[in-house]
């Protein structure tokens, strides 16, 4: 009797965009795609250049037409957001699969947007207020429940624009010289139980794959890898698992950082990031994240698979 054989893995063409091919996470990815047999590709989205016709749309890089692709991984920065993003739809305009969605890009960096998003659909989160007038400011605070608070610029990230306000004072001080410069601020109650520290669960399709815990250093409460904080394997509860699952369903996203605290009330959500970074966690975890990843598109890499269909 012949000896079953495994169906062999389908040898997929993907892209990767990205402006840092020396990136770890870049890096890693074309490497998880090699080692399973792929073709792959590192494109700088700024450096495409688009032909959007009805009928057969094209994508240009170096005065060449870009080959066809199975697969695309946006890995876009928050600067080039609204170019990278057009760049995404293109490929899917041409029906590759991509691994995170355009629309569902656009949704979580727009930090406001992916809140409301969240609380619509139920999801614990830090309470949070948005305002434009300074008049309203002094409401606002006591709405999220007064100083100590945490005030965020919407636009910033990694840690970028966010400051710790402890007193009534200060955040009418902070928040002032914000508006002055006509910057948009989140203000969000500071949860002082989560002691600096908060959870990166990395979400791959419909369950998560890795999480770790990091820890502001000392005299910091932001605890960004960036800024100096330090990560270590953490074991989830249920509840933890399921909100960060749920949080990256709202976004639409099939590859996520999500970003919890602990805090008395349960797990709350304070980001969904759509490009998460693959060192901090492959370190902390020794999980082969980008390998997981590959698996993931093996498994939904089909022509015209986008969801979203145009959906805000």
């Amino acid at each position: 009797m012949d000896q079953e054989h495994k169906p062999e893995r389908p040898k997929l063409r993907i892209a990767i965009l990205s402006r840092g091919p020396r990136l770890y996470s870049t890096r890693r990815l074309v490497e998880a795609a090699t080692e399973r047999g792929h073709t792959v590709r590192v494109i700088n989205p700024l450096r495409c250049y688009m032909n959007i016709a009805p009928n057969n749309p094209e994508i240009h890089v170096n005065g060449k037409k870009l080959e066809d692709f199975d697969a695309v991984i946006p890995r876009i920065g928050a600067s080039v957001t609204f170019y990278g993003t057009a760049v995404l739809r293109q490929f899917e305009m041409m029906g590759v699969f991509p691994v995170n969605e355009s629309v569902a890009i656009s949704r979580s960096r727009d930090k406001l947007r992916s809140l409301q998003l969240l609380a619509r659909k139920g999801v614990g989160l830090p309470r949070t207020g948005f305002a434009h007038a300074p008049d309203d400011v002094k409401d606002m605070l006591g709405m999220v429940g007064g100083a100590p608070l945490v005030i965020k610029l919407l636009e910033g990230t990694q840690g970028i624009g966010v400051v710790l306000a402890e007193t009534p004072k200060a955040a009418e001080s902070v928040i002032e010289a914000f508006m002055g410069l006509n910057a948009n601020i989140l203000v969000q109650e500071f949860i002082k139980e989560a002691g600096g520290a908060d959870i990166r669960c990395l979400v791959v399709g419909d369950r998560v794959i890795a999480a770790m815990k990091r820890q502001a250093g000392e005299g910091e409460f932001r605890s960004n890898l960036h800024r100096g904080g330090s990560a270590e394997l953490v074991k989830l509860t249920p509840e933890e698992r399921a909100t960060a699952v749920r949080a990256a369903k709202v976004m639409g996203l099939n590859v996520a950082g999500v970003d919890v605290l602990r805090s008395e009330r349960g797990p709350v959500v304070i980001e969904v990031n759509s490009s998460p970074g693959l060192e901090g966690i492959e370190g902390a975890t020794g999980k082969d994240v980008a390998g997981i990843i590959m698996k993931f598109i093996e498994k939904n890499a089909r022509p015209h698979r986008t969801r979203t269909r145009g959906r805000g």
